[in-house]
């Protein structure tokens, strides 16, 4: 079967229906008009999530459905996110929290994680999400740089911000869920607070251009960077969940990211419920047959995920899938790591549904390039830019390089949900924008003849071998195509002879053992695959391949363990 075939055999009638007609005509401020209290200089991304929604026909709407690995669950409807986001506003404002404060959230993917992020926003403040997985040193890392006045928490996590309190003299106050007793100076009990708080709350009106949120990643040297965004980033917020993400006024939406990572963020709170949609959250490990029986039960019709949480479903077997009914699926988004083509064929013979790759940034704060209910899948590519978003492969001199060539991908600056600052680092901030006029992604890339973008690696990650330039994810790609391999990741170690050569390390599936043998089937695999110049020479057989929990490889680890280089901040690796 051809994918183009398959897309096409029922007519779009909603969202994007026409892809190029909307790309040559799309102006950014038409969209605007789709928001219910927005001027020049009066604001809130929480009036239009949650407030507007709250006011009108969609009150009684559930906005979130929840659910934790002990099968307790929660309903909210969003009157009921109003009210308690309203309650939490005024404990902020009662501790002294004022516009432009900085507020992190250190918590599991629990209620008030959301609950909270909404609160912030109200009161004109800004955001931190972090994982509830970081260690003492990154949560300081963050706290430090961005000055945080205040920080929400748990008892448990409570307990690794206690080794490096005192190293955090701007934190004033930390505000503990599910904690009534033994509070220490400066604690202070979620509940207590907001139980007594009053549920009128006055939102705090704010310009287009006042920050909302911050979100520190990680680079290959140095401390982790605050990429800042603005209340600005609704429109690309709210535009990109309506079209790339395809999402309805009927559907229930899952994205499976934690807010800690931007996805989880823009795509898990602000996006779908700008669009007034109902959502679900899980609260609780990756577990194939839970996340196909929260699919079931909630009757998920639209499912966001990662690439490695694809392949690891792919790798837990098709059986499992037959005993739990997903026919509520009609449309599946993966991010994270460039989609596999192996896991797209798979997953249109299991689901019976295309997976629609995209593509984008924290620093780029929403969608860029995607994968649309409307085209044609080329199973591997990126896609095609989103309508507002002008995507060249350039040099680095700014100039676009033929179709079919590798380059940077470049994006031209002044999209609503552009990173507007890099917390307290002018420097970093002004290296993204290098080349004259553009934003540049670190990312190489090209496109072919029907205009569909192709990732080749990061700048830094292309192997140069014998002369040969080869794209790890490309090489990775073909890899896990391998009957025996479940994942891979590759890098490009030194060489005398050839620059470079490839070494892989490989993830094998249940059933098979390493061995030479194996080594030599996986190496001819892939001569015949790719090509003889893009086969690993060296292949090493490993438990995991580390990843970030947005799921992308971690190669730049791969190759300072293979060195013997420093491995810089590891705050963001998901083991």
């Amino acid at each position: 079967m051809e994918y183009k075939d398959i897309m096409h055999k029922t007519p779009v009638k909603h969202g994007l229906i026409n892809y190029e007609s909307t790309y040559k005509n799309f102006n950014w401020k038409d969209i605007n008009r789709c928001f219910d209290h927005f001027s020049d200089n009066e604001v809130n991304i929480a009036h239009e999530a949650i407030d507007r929604h709250a006011n009108n026909g969609y009150k009684n709407k559930i906005a979130l459905h929840w659910e934790d690995e002990d099968n307790v669950k929660k309903q909210y409807t969003f009157s009921d996110i109003k009210r308690q986001s309203d309650k939490l506003a005024n404990v902020l404002r009662n501790l002294g929290v004022e516009k432009g404060d900085r507020i992190f959230l250190f918590l599991p993917r629990v209620t008030e994680l959301y609950i909270s992020i909404i609160a912030i926003a109200k009161v004109g403040a800004i955001a931190g999400p972090m994982f509830s997985a970081f260690g003492p040193e990154a949560v300081k890392d963050r706290l430090h740089d961005s000055e945080a006045k205040v920080l929400i928490t748990t008892p448990d996590l409570n307990q690794r911000v206690h080794e490096i309190k005192e190293e955090l003299p701007a934190l004033k106050h930390i505000l503990l869920v599910n904690a009534e007793h033994n509070l220490k100076q400066d604690e202070i009990s979620y509940e207590s607070e907001t139980n007594k708080a009053s549920e009128s709350f006055k939102i705090r009106w704010v310009d287009p251009e006042d920050d909302l949120f911050i979100l520190y990643t990680s680079g290959t040297t140095g401390k982790p960077k605050g990429v800042t965004h603005v209340h600005n980033d609704m429109i690309s917020h709210y535009i990109t969940t309506k079209w790339a993400l395809d999402l309805r006024e009927d559907d229930v939406y899952w994205c499976t990211a934690d807010p800690g990572w931007v996805t989880g963020t823009v795509y898990g709170i602000w996006g779908p419920w700008l669009n007034g949609i109902s959502q679900v959250v899980y609260n609780g490990r990756y577990d194939a047959e839970k996340w196909y029986s929260i699919i079931e039960k909630y009757k998920v019709t639209v499912w966001y995920t990662a690439p490695t949480a694809l392949r690891m479903l792919m790798k837990a077997g098709d059986e499992i899938i037959k005993k739990y009914d997903l026919s509520s699926l009609r449309y599946i988004c993966s991010v994270g790591e460039p989609l596999n083509p192996e896991v797209i064929r798979w997953g249109l013979k299991v689901y019976n549904l295309p997976i629609h790759d995209n593509w984008w940034q924290t620093e780029t704060g929403s969608i860029m390039i995607a994968n649309y209910p409307s085209l044609p899948i080329k199973p591997g590519s990126m896609g095609k830019p989103f309508p507002g978003i002008c995507a060249k492969i350039i040099n680095t001199k700014g100039k676009e390089v033929a179709t079919g060539k590798q380059g940077l991908l470049g994006l031209k600056r002044g999209w609503p949900s552009m990173l507007r600052k890099v917390w307290a680092n002018k420097k970093k901030y002004n290296e993204y924008f290098k080349i004259s006029g553009w934003y540049t992604t670190g990312d190489t890339a090209y496109v072919d003849d029907d205009g569909y973008f192709w990732f080749v690696g990061r700048a830094d990650d292309v192997i140069n071998t014998a002369g040969h330039r080869v794209g790890p994810f490309e090489v990775e790609s073909a890899l896990v195509e391998h009957k025996a391999i479940a994942e891979a990741g590759v890098i490009g170690i030194p060489d005398k002879e050839r620059s470079e050569i490839i070494k892989a390390f490989v993830v094998l599936n249940k059933g098979y053992k390493p061995s030479p043998k194996l080594k030599k089937d996986i190496q001819g695999f892939i001569k015949k695959r790719l090509s003889a110049h893009a086969y690993p020479r060296k292949i090493e057989f490993t438990k995991d391949v580390p990843k970030t929990r947005s799921g992308k490889i971690m190669r730049r680890l791969l190759k300072a363990r293979e060195l013997g280089l420093p491995t810089g901040d590891l705050s963001t690796l998901e083991n």
